[in-house]
């Protein structure tokens, strides 16, 4: 009987270490998305061919994305796209290299100009982010390219890809939106944060948003339009997981 009671119970710590084992060893669900701060152009066609993940569990992994040419101007004030969604090993994710292929243009005035980015195309481009994976959760991760800031038109009238990304998750996620009137000013937002400044173009209706902030900004509504001031909406606070709304913003005249 003792010796029944005996295997019995070796059984069950059996169970419960493998128990323990398959959840220490479990998974968690990855999205990644790509989202634009957006530019004064007609289109910016990026060539997106990989994304990688630097984990502890593992090193650098390629992710089965979406690979293609993506216009960036379609994912701006909260949209965005989704690159890939997979299930990888629990562990600490520390960085992201995003590789570019070659069909990278930006439409300008009708014209259509390559855009090229060496480094990228060879290397990827490497974004540090810091993300714990724990088993039988969900997250979420943006790639926020910022289309203004990386065209850049060189003195010889070329355009070329310099790259500007920022990186925020779920978790970091943050919003600040509003509506800007009149929009025949045709304006431009910005979001000012210590010499840190995020753009917005407000879509037709005067709708803009900013994601992923966190902290204290000061936001300034530029017209393009002469006759009209810029507004200014200073002190913004914006916290992770929550949509501060500024509501509707009357550009002077």
């Amino acid at each position: 009987m003792r010796r029944v009671a005996f295997f019995t119970g070796l059984m069950l710590m059996t169970l419960a270490f493998f128990a323990c084992k398959k959840e220490e060893d479990g998974t968690a669900q990855l999205k990644v998305y790509l989202t634009d701060a957006p530019g004064n152009f007609e289109h910016v066609f990026i060539d997106i061919q990989e994304v990688r993940i630097h984990s502890n569990n593992g090193g650098w992994t390629s992710l089965p994305i979406n690979a293609g040419v993506y216009d960036l101007l379609e994912f701006n004030n909260g949209m965005d796209t989704l690159l890939c969604n997979v299930e990888l090993p629990v562990g600490r994710i520390s960085q992201i290299r995003l590789v570019l292929g070659n069909s990278n243009s930006v439409v300008v005035d009708g014209t259509t100009h390559s855009l090229t980015t060496p480094s990228a195309q060879t290397s990827g481009l490497k974004l540090n982010l810091h993300q714990e994976l724990e088993a039988n959760e969900s997250y979420s991760i943006w790639l926020d390219f910022d289309a203004g800031s990386s065209v850049v038109l060189t003195g010889n009238g070329e355009y070329i890809l310099k790259p500007v990304i920022r990186t925020f998750s779920d978790l970091t996620n943050g919003k600040i939106k509003g509506i800007v009137t009149p929009m025949n000013a045709i304006p431009t937002v910005y979001a000012i944060q210590n010499g840190d400044t995020l753009t917005a173009i407000p879509d037709n209706n005067g709708f803009f948003m900013f994601c992923g902030v966190n902290g204290t900004y000061d936001v300034h509504i530029v017209p393009s339009v002469t006759g009209y001031s810029t507004a200014e909406v200073n002190g913004v606070q914006a916290s992770f997981g929550t949509i501060t709304d500024l509501g509707t913003i009357q550009i002077p005249n």
